[in-house]
């Protein structure tokens, strides 16, 4: 009987949470013997590493903060590697790609259409509106939505909130406790980016102001809402068996709303 860790082709966990005793140790480069790194301490590591990249993406532009998410999504899978795990855990398997692929086309056309429906209604046309269009040419929203959205946003996140966390936790207390702990981790990463969130986006002015009670409440509520999709990420890559699947998604939510909001603005 599969035990309540084995979703989609991801590995069994052992009793209280220990990597399989073939991993129990590597070899160094000059061939001594090391432990790997505990789950527990490799999630506090994974972290504090994700909170480093937070501020360093918000502080710089361009090229650096590309750069650094790049860095920050290799970094991730080494300490996901070092503390035993595959890639398998972090929803990478070769023999899930296929099927995750799959999934992301599948819910790239579900939010094209979701998109397409709102910009055609009047009452929901509004949403699309942002300050940060105003100055946005053509070029610059084609380098958004094929390389900084992809590899700035969604490979980083994709990769630490449901690949490298996700993969540590599940292996250590089930899908359950590793959907709960990348979700408000995923939430608490949008505090920052939410800062300016009430004064970029017009239709949220009647309901939080110019204030900063009103800008703490849209920095509460965007982290709220993110969390929960979160959730909904952790139950794609559960399903799927692939990180494909949430990041196709991740893709298509950011990437085509710059898309209609550009061509609303």
């Amino acid at each position: 009987m599969p035990s309540r860790d084995q979703d989609h082709g991801t590995p069994d966990a052992r009793p209280h949470g220990r990597w399989r005793r073939s991993r129990s140790t590597r070899h160094g480069p000059l061939g001594t013997r090391r432990r790997p790194l505990g789950t527990w301490p490799a999630v506090g590591l994974t972290v504090a590493v994700l909170a480093a990249a937070n501020v360093l993406i918000h502080e710089w532009s361009g090229a650096a903060a590309l750069l650094t998410s790049v860095a920050a999504a290799a970094l991730l899978l080494g300490v996901l590697f070092r503390a035993g795990g595959t890639l398998a855990d972090a929803g990478l398997a070769p023999g899930t790609l296929g099927r995750g692929a799959r999934w992301a086309l599948a819910l790239i056309g579900l939010v094209g259409a979701v998109y397409l429906i709102g910009a055609l209604l009047p009452a929901t046309r509004p949403l699309f509106e942002d300050r940060r269009y105003a100055e946005m040419d053509a070029g610059q929203l084609t380098l958004r939505v094929t390389v900084l959205v992809p590899l700035g946003t969604v490979l980083l996140e994709e990769t630490a909130f449901r690949g490298v966390l996700y993969g540590l936790v599940a292996r250590a207390r089930g899908t359950g406790w590793a959907t709960a702990v990348s979700s408000v981790l995923f939430g608490l990463w949008h505090v920052l980016p939410s800062l300016r969130l009430s004064t970029a986006k017009p239709a949220l002015d009647p309901v939080f102001g110019d204030s900063a009670f009103g800008a703490g409440l849209a920095v509460a509520g965007a982290v709220l809402f993110t969390a929960a999709a979160g959730v909904l990420f952790c139950e794609l890559r559960r399903r799927s068996g692939s990180l494909l699947a949430p990041m196709g998604l991740h893709w298509a939510v950011n990437a085509l709303g710059y898309l209609f909001g550009f061509v609303l603005r």
